[in-house]
């Protein structure tokens, strides 16, 4: 059997580098996860300010792993509604 060679290799592990996503905005290119997390911040910011009015805030516990579990969740289902080409 033979071994691969170190170019097949290094061309295999650099196959995912093929480009970056980035959005325009004014002229400047931003990473497309950087809109997912603002915009998963935003959505979990929203849901407690509803849970809030809605006296629903008490039956979340433990807060301090609901809240980056719900800005992982909300930011992985941005990236995957508008950014998956």
């Amino acid at each position: 059997m033979k071994k691969p060679s170190l170019a097949i290799v290094a061309s295999s592990l650099l196959a995912g580098c093929t480009f970056a996503p980035s959005i325009n905005v004014l002229g400047a290119y931003f990473p497309d996860w950087l809109f997912c997390i603002v915009a998963g911040v935003s959505l979990t910011v929203l849901i407690h300010v509803v849970w809030g009015k809605t006296k629903l805030g008490h039956w979340i516990t433990p807060v301090a792993l609901t809240y980056p579990v719900l800005t992982t969740l909300f930011s992985l289902a941005v990236w995957l509604i508008f950014f998956q080409n």
